[in-house]
């Protein structure tokens, strides 16, 4: 008969601070793509309103466009994008045998480079934001 121990809820909660950076990888990736799946559905919805005429739509991605949060969350979006598809190309090479041995480097690697492309994209996103047409 095997015995079990019962850590309790606190020393549970410490194990996170066990994972490798390949269990962080792994649960980034899965959360990435849980956010592109929600995504893509808010992205259909608002592709619908093309179906009631073309001045509805350009209202609609005008007046969403024009709100703060927006913006904040289409940066959002790109960094879970590019983290996704940077550790998704680094999965398929370790799957594929290279780089085996470098899973952690490569995992930091996809985090500093999504970290780099998002903050030389923010600019670009937050322009045209003080109004005006």
């Amino acid at each position: 008969m095997s015995q079990s121990y019962n850590r309790g809820l606190v020393e549970d909660f410490g194990r996170w601070k066990e994972f490798q950076a390949g269990m962080w990888a792994w649960i980034f990736h899965k959360f990435t793509g849980w956010i592109l799946v929600g995504y893509l559905f808010t992205h259909i919805a608002v592709l619908s309103t093309a179906t009631t005429g073309a001045e509805t739509y350009t209202q609609t991605l005008q007046s969403l466009e024009s709100i703060f949060i927006v913006r904040i969350l289409e940066i959002g979006l790109l960094s879970t994008a590019v983290f996704h598809i940077l550790n998704g190309t680094r999965l398929l090479l370790v799957d594929l045998g290279i780089g085996l041995g470098s899973q952690d480097k490569s995992f930091y690697a996809s985090l500093v480079l999504t970290g780099a492309i998002v903050v030389a994209s923010v600019p670009t996103f937050l322009a045209g934001l003080g109004g005006g047409a």
